[in-house]
């Protein structure tokens, strides 16, 4: 194995984190224009504040910072994100992981409402979004239960497209933007198009590819390694397309917009592949997941609808998801195709509705009062027939909210306070006839498949309260206090069997209660002059957390279990011949929801200062994150980010900008049990774009370079880390340009 540099401890990070050196020549990760604050977050309570004046730590990406971040995933383009990071299943798949939190605890929101797929009920579940088309995207850090449910406990990332923007261009325009990169021959494509018919109507389309075969890594596939493919990650490779249709209507009371959207994807799911193990020990199949995702949307906002009250805003989504894991099997003997087969399937069809209304100053209070619907049918099944069981059972949940958050403006700064009361109502469906009869637990006692559950009803409860004081012209002290609950998703309480592409066997718990999050954080920023910076501090308490836990063997390695249940030597697996297959193969991990007491603490850091202006600016940029998970009784929490710190450097020279940045990801030794420490890397990016004017006035060519070191990295917060590396050496050629719009 390669020497990997050495190592910059927790302390030694937080020491730099809080050292005059850092305070001085650092800060918001944005060049010293700061955080845009002419930038509107839209996913915020009021609709018209900036990150600057929000309590809760936000980052907008937009603009130039944007183009940059472009990828083939959410999770890819924001790792790197203070407090945030990516928990990919390889490259068609990338979640966003919040300090720590991931799946089912962090919203992705599309243009303010949730993306209704299954990524939550899964590892190896890509979210079903295309963000290359995207005008902003912010992501809130830390519970934002009050506006958007008990599934945002850990964070928020809303996607916003040019598709609702009640503004429309001075004339229509086209725009075009497009990469190739030599790594897994990746090409990527998008196409937007508005034409006004007059002045009160729009239509806006816009379509997106992205193409790849296997990519390039360095070194060997999985963890250990020694033999067989080096410098491909087999499986890799992904198609996926995007398109949608929207139509807007706006008048001086305000806009109406309607919209139609699809996302569609093929990807692989990275697994050393050899069928006649000629250059080592390889697998005799893969998996492919292939996804279909249909949305209807509605948006519209009413200026001044009554008096007392200055905007209504309707939000409204039909969702349709479907998916299937198909197993690709071939020939041990001679390594020629057998057959495929679906091994599950996913359907998710949901309707979301939120009405928000913002009232004028009462007493000095401003705010909003709205309620949120959303009613969500689940389904799982295995195609090959009822009693072949499934990973999680179908269901059917209904929840309907009430919230209120007000603010009032004070001599020192501003006060804010919110409420947030839920009923959720979730039914699972009887499941008879199911191969899988149980499951024999640590102690040994058994755990038998139950054919029928209980309607389940509960109602989360959330509070906030937090300022903002102005310290000077320049400086902000932030302060926030959260109590948000959780209701357990679906998955964590009704899964019972394989999950065939993640290569678990999963065992949820019916009688989980609610989570309860008690979260408090302190921050301190400066948003004038040449020095900028945003530092957080935080501390959650966290009462019945629920987590996947792996079970030891005895030998440091997780149990693994055949795809009905069975531990080595028991029922089908009792007799196996050395190197049997079918039920004599314990290729699963097994993997249990258990419910126990934690806490979560850390520190984020961005800043930026502007080291010369004039012809040539130059601008340093450092940034960093530390999250630290673990049980109160004793014990880590298994997958949590390794401590991250980088510098960067921006300038430009007449029309080319020029940006290098270097990244180091820590070494993670605080594992969870039955889980590997994960060594540190190092990564290097550089950004070069010409704003090719002479060519046409809206065109900007670029030259991106991502793992420039080709680093052999892990990422530990992924369940697949083991099986899988981050890609190497990439670099990206792209373009963009507009026709019209001015």
């Amino acid at each position: 194995m390669t020497r990997t540099p050495p190592t910059l401890r927790p302390t030694t990070l937080v020491a730099a984190l809080l050292s005059p050196l850092v305070m001085h020549a650092a800060a918001a990760q944005q060049p010293a224009e700061g955080e845009l604050p002419g930038i509107v977050v839209t996913a915020d309570a009021l609709g018209n504040r900036t990150a600057d004046e929000l309590i809760q730590p936000v980052t907008v990406l937009h603009g130039e910072e944007l183009a940059r971040a472009l990828a083939g995933s959410i999770g890819q383009m924001l790792d790197g994100v203070p407090g945030v990071a990516n928990a990919d299943f390889g490259p068609g798949v990338g979640r966003p992981t919040v300090r720590g939190q991931q799946g089912a605890r962090v919203v992705v929101l599309d243009d303010g409402l949730p993306v209704a797929d299954v990524s939550g009920e899964g590892v190896d579940h890509a979210v079903a979004i295309d963000a290359r088309g995207a005008e902003q995207i912010e992501v809130f850090r830390g519970p934002m239960t009050l506006l958007y449910g008990s599934g945002a406990v850990g964070g928020l990332v809303n996607v916003r497209s040019f598709r609702f923007l009640p503004d429309f261009a001075p004339s229509s325009f086209a725009r075009v933007e497009g990469s190739y990169s030599g790594n897994g021959d990746d090409r990527q494509l998008g196409l937007a198009f508005e034409h006004a018919l007059d002045d009160s109507f729009a239509v806006r389309a816009s379509l997106g590819l992205h193409r790849s075969n296997d990519y390039s890594i360095d070194g060997f596939q999985e963890e250990g390694q020694d033999e067989g493919f080096r410098g491909r990650l087999q499986n890799s490779n992904l198609s996926t397309d995007t398109a949608s249709l929207t139509g807007i209507y706006r008048q001086d009371w305000g806009y109406l917009g309607f919209g139609a959207s699809r996302w569609r994807t093929d990807y692989g799911v990275p697994e050393v592949f050899d069928p006649q193990r000629i250059r080592g020990d390889g697998s005799d199949d893969f998996e492919r997941i292939t996804a279909d995702y249909e949305r209807f949307d509605l948006r519209g906002e009413i200026t001044d609808p009554m008096p007392g009250f200055t905007a209504l805003r309707i939000k409204a989504a039909m969702t349709t998801f479907t998916q299937a894991e198909t197993e690709l099997a071939f020939s041990r003997s001679d390594g020629s195709f057998e057959e495929a087969v679906v091994e599950a399937e996913f359907e998710n069809e949901q309707f979301d509705a939120r009405l928000d209304l913002v009232h004028a100053p009462i007493a000095g209070w401003q705010g909003v009062l709205g309620l949120q619907y959303a009613d969500r049918d689940f389904f799982a099944d295995d195609p090959r027939g009822a009693d072949r069981g499934f990973y999680v059972r179908p269901n059917r949940t209904r929840s309907l909210a009430a919230f209120l958050v007000e603010e009032l403006p004070t001599s020192f700064g501003r006060l804010e306070f919110g409420a947030r009361i839920e009923r959720e109502r979730s039914t699972p469906d009887a499941v008879a006839g199911s191969r899988v009869t149980g499951i024999t637990q640590a102690d040994g006692s058994f755990l038998a498949f139950p054919e029928q559950l209980d309607r389940r009803s509960t109602t989360p409860l959330s509070l906030s309260a937090g300022s903002i004081i102005d310290l000077d012209e320049a400086h902000h002290l932030r302060i926030a206090l959260t109590r948000a609950e959780r209701t357990p998703s679906p998955e964590q309480l009704y899964a019972f069997g394989r999950h065939s592409a993640a290569g678990t066997f999963e065992v949820g718990n019916p009688a989980l209660k609610r989570e309860t999050y008690t979260n408090l954080e302190i921050g301190v920023d400066r948003h004038l002059g040449p020095l900028r910076y945003d530092f957080t501090v935080f501390y959650n308490r966290a009462d019945d957390y629920i987590f996947l836990a792996s079970e030891d063997d005895g030998t440091g390695e997780p149990v693994g279990v055949n795809d009905i249940g069975n531990r080595a030597g028991e029922g089908a697996a009792a007799g196996c011949a050395p190197g049997a297959g079918g039920l004599c193969r314990l290729r699963n991990q097994l993997v249990t929801s258990e419910q126990a007491d934690a806490k979560f603490y850390g520190a984020e850091l961005a800043g930026s200062f502007a080291l010369s202006e004039g012809p040539v600016p130059v601008t340093l940029r450092l940034s960093g994150d530390l999250v630290r998970g673990s049980l109160r009784d004793g014990g880590n929490l298994p997958r949590m980010t390794p401590a991250r710190f980088g510098v960067g450097l921006d300038s430009q020279w007449q029309d080319v900008s020029f940006g290098v940045d270097y990244r180091r990801v820590n070494r993670q030794s605080r594992i969870g049990e039955a889980e590997t420490t994960t060594d540190g890397y190092n990564l290097v990016s550089l950004d070069i774009s010409w704003q090719a004017r002479a060519i046409a006035p809206d065109t900007t060519l670029y030259l991106r370079g991502r793992n420039l070191l080709n680093e052999d990295g892990r990422r530990h917060q992924s369940f697949f880390k083991d099986d899988a590396p981050i890609i190497g050496r990439a670099i990206f050629l792209g373009f963009s340009t507009q026709l019209g719009g001015r």
